[in-house]
């Protein structure tokens, strides 16, 4: 009997894939772990200051301050985004052109760059020009998300929402194409209801998508940028100034370099670990599902 032996030379067809992460990724964050351990007085000079910097970052109230935004307004998303994801992709056809048309449809937000999306939606929310402000002005109301923080916070959720619900919309409804016929005609000739199907035949075959839509739309939220910082500049005050436009003003507007390097890698740490307990709670959920 000859002794078959393992090829180990594929791994060299990964080889520029690793350098290629490596040079975009593993170095570039060396560099900031270094700066995060620094401290510069121009002239490209630094010195050493330990851990100076995460500790100041850790007892400043900005940075809670901004945490507890940022934690407040991914909660809000996934609240309002998943659930309304899955009734828009429940309510899609599933076949014919109707089911393409509503494809197509539900991609164009996905298709806005960041920037436009902002853009759009600060002239679209001008009390004085735009059409959504110029009508909630019209019916008596008060709404300026340039002066008020609520109204911000209201404009920059909506915008969300608008931009990525078709996301989930989309793994939703590839998590409903995927489900077998012969579970709907099972649960027909069982006169099962329509939330007894959901329940028990869509939700549960759907749980792998949503853990995919659940993750993306949280870290994508947790890190969000351009969208309201074209839109109200991280105002009015720091309303809606969340971690990344505060990381961008502590790097860029006061040049802080080594804050800042510590301020991302606290940032980075916290949106793994979030996303971590999110996995593994949706995961054991799953599993439990299943095991029943």
């Amino acid at each position: 009997m000859t002794q078959k032996t393992n090829n180990q030379r594929a791994w060299f067809l990964v080889l520029p894939v690793l350098a290629l992460v490596a040079f975009s990724s593993i170095i570039p964050m060396i560099t900031v772990v270094n700066y995060s351990f620094q401290d510069s007085f121009g002239g490209n000079e630094f010195f050493w200051v330990g851990l100076e910097w995460y500790r100041e970052l850790l007892q400043s109230e900005r940075l809670w301050d901004a945490l507890g935004r940022q934690l407040l307004f991914s909660s809000i998303i996934l609240l309002i985004e998943i659930p309304l994801g899955i009734l828009i992709a429940l309510s899609m056809p599933k076949k014919g052109w109707m089911a393409s048309l509503c494809l197509v449809l539900m991609a164009l937000p996905l298709l806005i760059p960041y920037n436009v999306v902002g853009t759009i939606w600060q002239v679209f929310a001008r009390a004085d020009i735009g059409l959504l402000g110029r009508a909630i002005s019209d019916l008596g109301l008060s709404y300026n998300y340039a002066q008020n923080a609520f109204d911000a916070w209201v404009t920059v959720i909506v915008m969300d929402v608008w931009h990525w619900t078709s996301l989930v919309a989309l793994l939703s409804y590839a998590g409903l194409r995927s489900i077998p016929n012969a579970y709907y005609q099972a649960a027909e000739i069982d006169q099962a209801s329509r939330w007894a199907v959901f329940r028990y035949i869509e939700l549960p075959k759907m749980s792998g998508v949503l853990i995919i839509a659940v993750l993306l739309r949280f870290m994508d939220s947790f890190m969000i940028y351009t969208e309201p910082f074209v839109l109200t500049g991280g105002g009015p005050g720091n309303a809606t100034t969340f971690l990344s436009i505060d990381l961008v003003k502590m790097a860029l507007g006061q040049f802080d370099l080594g804050p800042a390097a510590a301020f991302s890698l606290m940032y980075f740490l916290v949106i793994l670990l979030i996303s971590y307990v999110f996995y593994t709670v949706m995961i054991s959920a799953d599993n439990d599902g299943t095991a029943r």
